[in-house]
């Protein structure tokens, strides 16, 4: 059974500049936004829109795994909500078998949005469940803030 996590943040860059880097703009952003964490980042199917799937490759000792594809399943532009399920390495190697990360943005003012994350998981029927969700929604809302940082800083 699919179980969900959600957290939310407030930022301090508006809904457009920030749906453009999330939604349009990840492949080229992410590496530069946790440059500690994300070493490289590929598309390896897709134009960006639903059904692209991205291949990233994590840093050696920063993450038990070296690499994971995420497949873009939402991108809705009226909404503004942006879906990303992993379907090859990462969360799925480590006892789950369906992981994905929602971020839903809405404007709060002209330089302020406010980001939902909501992580959606399932484990494998042998494993544990544990904390790693709610560490995983805390990844999600510190990749946003890095986010933040980079386009304040960058902009």
């Amino acid at each position: 059974m699919t179980k969900e996590f959600s957290n939310k943040a407030e930022v301090s860059v508006g809904l457009k500049t920030l749906w453009q880097a999330l939604s349009k703009d990840l492949a080229v952003i992410i590496a530069k936004a946790i440059p500690t964490i994300v070493k490289d980042v590929k598309v390896v199917q897709g134009d960006g829109g639903v059904g692209t799937i991205f291949h990233f490759t994590f840093f050696s000792g920063v993450s038990p795994v070296s690499y994971q594809k995420e497949k873009i399943t939402e991108l809705d532009e009226i909404s503004h909500e942006f879906g990303l399920q992993v379907v090859e390495g990462g969360y799925l190697n480590q006892g789950f078998s369906y992981y994905k990360t929602s971020f839903q943005l809405s404007a709060l003012e002209e330089h302020k949005t406010l980001v939902n994350v909501k992580i959606s998981f399932d484990y494998e029927s042998d494993t544990e469940e544990s904390t790693q969700p709610m560490k995983t929604a805390e990844s999600a809302l510190f990749f946003v803030r890095c986010l933040e940082t980079y386009l304040l800083s960058d902009a």
